[in-house]
């Protein structure tokens, strides 16, 4: 059986460990398209950004499959995708499917207010967060944004010395407490790899 072209439509912020991964797994029927990162600044717009793009696919792809979790759309993300007859990966947010489901909960339940960041949180942070939600110009929305936050949790996808310093960084510039957890590929991993068993037809 001649492997399905695949296409994984991911969220920006995911662009790095997807190709990681392909070329660690030489998932060479896969391709990826990405879209910007910063959409999570505007969630209502990821939906029909990705209805979009999975559209624009069909011509050229066997297959799509849609590297997002919910991302803050509330379920809008999944009723477009129910329309489309396609796949997302699992949970609320990145943060889950890197901590794994049970971890997640754990310490949300443990510390509701928690801010995570993963390694490209952590690379952008100045982008996303600092510029992005405005602290530059009004530091004065700080408090507002992270009045309610206690803690900074950073899901580690890399061993980087580096990285951590500048989580740690990150986390002091919000007022808040930092801790580290490795949490390396988790569900994403798991997931792709089942779809390219799925697409290469190594299932069953």
């Amino acid at each position: 059986m001649k492997a399905e072209r695949t296409l994984i439509l991911a969220c920006g912020a995911l662009s790095h460990e997807i190709v990681a991964l392909i070329r660690a797994n030489g998932w060479d029927h896969f391709s990826v398209q990405c879209l910007p990162a910063d959409l999570h600044n505007r969630p209502g717009e990821i939906p029909e950004a990705v209805r979009g793009k999975i559209r624009a696919a069909r011509a050229s792809y066997d297959h799509v499959f849609v590297a997002y979790a919910d991302c803050g759309t509330g379920g809008r993300l999944d009723a477009v995708l129910a329309e489309e007859d396609v796949e997302r990966l699992p949970g609320a947010h990145c943060y889950e499917f890197y901590a794994g489901s049970g971890v997640f909960h754990a310490l949300a339940e443990e510390e509701p207010g928690t801010f995570y960041l993963t390694d490209f949180l952590v690379r952008h942070f100045d982008r996303l967060v600092v510029r992005g939600m405005g602290l530059d110009r009004h530091p004065e929305l700080l408090s507002m944004m992270f009045g309610h936050y206690r803690r900074v949790v950073y899901l580690a996808q890399t061993d980087s010395d580096d990285l951590r310093a500048r989580a740690r960084a990150a986390a002091e510039r919000l007022g808040l407490d930092y801790e580290y957890r490795f949490a390396g590929f988790g569900d994403l991993e798991t997931v792709l790899a089942r779809e390219h068993a799925r697409s290469s037809g190594e299932q069953g």
